[in-house]
């Protein structure tokens, strides 16, 4: 615990000029914002944007280490300058990545999706082997750097229902993630599945895996929450910089009554510290590594 006995509000006007053991506060609108408790307005929907843009602005000029987004009304965010389904998409584009990994992480589970906010009906045109590949791929490296998991174990889900029984309902398990799961391997990942996801999350099968990859949104979200609601962290694997969110909507029904729980955002802070933490030393001990060194015919050393 910080040992805060007064706690007060340090208002800045930029990150230079915070103070430690404080809750620093920048203004990110010129205007009066008149605010509506428990209301969807356009004027929140441009104040909310305004404050992610700001905090990108200072993600990138080095001025902060991470950024912890609240959440926010996916449609009175929209206009010219966010034209995105959510905080993943806009994040990917301002910092230049093609594919990132929405990866939900709590104390029970962390749950990767290959497919995110699309319609379920285009999720099937949209599993390929290569998409499964490169996200088994973050979900691996974000294991190993964010999360300090030198040898991550990660199940990955079938599509259908009890993965296709061989074939019998549906054949994506079968011609598409398999497939994809044995390349992974043969890359070094230890990937195993796919799995049916009933039997999966029913049997406690979850619990023995460092990392889940499942098909689309609801497939890893659904057991997600179920399990670890309360405590839940959206967390993007694949940016190069730190970026977590609370696992949970706006929640209007709440605002004002203070009957909202504040522990998702609270583990969404811990999470960002401790990725942080985890990059630089990743960092540090991948900077110098040792010199690898094979015994030739006549036992002597070479490098």
């Amino acid at each position: 615990t910080l040992n805060i006995n007064n706690l007060s509000f340090n208002a800045i006007r930029s990150a230079e000029e915070a103070s430690p053991r404080k809750p620093n506060l920048i203004n990110c609108i010129d205007d009066e914002v008149r605010v509506e408790l428990g209301k969807s307005t356009p004027q929140a929907g441009e104040a909310a944007f305004l404050a992610l843009k700001k905090g990108v602005e200072d993600l990138k000029d080095g001025k902060i280490d991470a950024l912890v987004t609240g959440p926010i009304n996916k449609q009175n965010i929209q206009s010219e300058q966010f034209n995105f389904p959510g905080h993943t998409e806009y994040l990917s584009r301002e910092f230049g990545v093609n594919d990132v990994l929405m990866f939900m992480v709590g104390e029970t589970m962390r749950i990767g999706v290959v497919t995110g906010h699309v319609p379920l009906a285009e999720v099937p045109h949209l599993i390929t082997a290569d998409k499964i590949l490169s996200k088994l791929q973050l979900m691996n490296q974000s294991l190993q750097e964010d999360f300090a998991i030198s040898r991550p174990r990660i199940a990955v889900l079938g599509l259908n229902p009890h993965a296709g029984d061989q074939g019998i309902i549906g054949r994506e398990d079968m011609e598409v993630i398999q497939p994809a799961v044995q390349k992974a391997r043969e890359e070094g990942i230890l990937a195993f599945g796919p799995f049916p996801s009933d039997g999966f999350f029913g049997s406690g099968s979850f619990k023995k895996f460092d990392g889940i990859l499942a098909m689309y949104h609801d497939q890893g979200l659904i057991p997600f929450k179920a399990l670890t609601y309360e405590g839940g962290v959206n967390f993007t694997a694949g940016l190069p910089v730190v970026r977590t969110s609370p696992a949970h909507g706006t929640a209007y029904e709440l605002a004002g009554k203070n009957e909202a729980n504040e522990n998702s955002f609270r583990q969404a802070l811990y999470l960002a510290c401790d990725i942080v933490k985890n990059r630089r030393l990743f960092k540090e001990i991948s900077a110098n590594p040792l010199k690898h060194y094979e015994l030739n015919d006549s036992s002597q050393a070479t490098s």
